[in-house]
């Protein structure tokens, strides 16, 4: 493990970027409004709040695991283990893929257009600025073992 110091360097918390993503579409949508019929419907409703139940469920497995592992979740701090049981033996990112189901839930739920539209600019920053710095601080950290690991598991699904 490396010095306390040593760290991701992810100082946004990362579900305050889904967060403010979802905040600037709310925003934008009360300026600009985009008024799509498909994404009033009954069905897309059901179909955000079983998004919204899978997303909470991945939530709670991966906080579960970290949990069992007294490791950190907070970016800016050294982890203490490699997280690849459970969960994270089929997703290296869990929690980042359930905020994106998160997201895409609550946009199919309130019908808000923007969100949606801003979803590939969200989905750049999460991988580059996030993913990407954590990713090189894993292999700084753990070297082989999460080598060994990246060629198990893949990044998102």
């Amino acid at each position: 493990m490396m010095s306390q110091k040593d760290n991701p360097g992810v100082y946004v918390p990362p579900p305050m970027i889904y967060a403010a993503f979802f905040g600037l579409a709310s925003f934008v949508q009360s300026k600009l409004p985009i008024n799509f019929i498909l994404l009033r419907s009954d069905m897309l409703h059901i179909i955000g709040w079983l998004l919204i139940l899978v997303a909470a469920g991945l939530i709670l497995t991966s906080l579960w695991r970290f949990w069992l592992s007294k490791n950190t979740l907070i970016t800016i701090r050294s982890a203490n283990s490699l997280q690849t049981n459970g969960i994270y033996a089929y997703t290296r990112n869990p929690m980042y893929l359930a905020l994106l189901i998160l997201y895409i839930g609550l946009a199919c739920f309130f019908g808000n257009c923007w969100t949606f539209i801003f979803l590939p600019l969200l989905f750049f920053i999460i991988q580059h600025y996030v993913i990407g710095r954590e990713e090189k601080y894993l292999n700084r950290t753990f070297r082989q073992d999460y080598t060994n690991y990246k060629v198990k598991v893949r990044r998102w699904i």
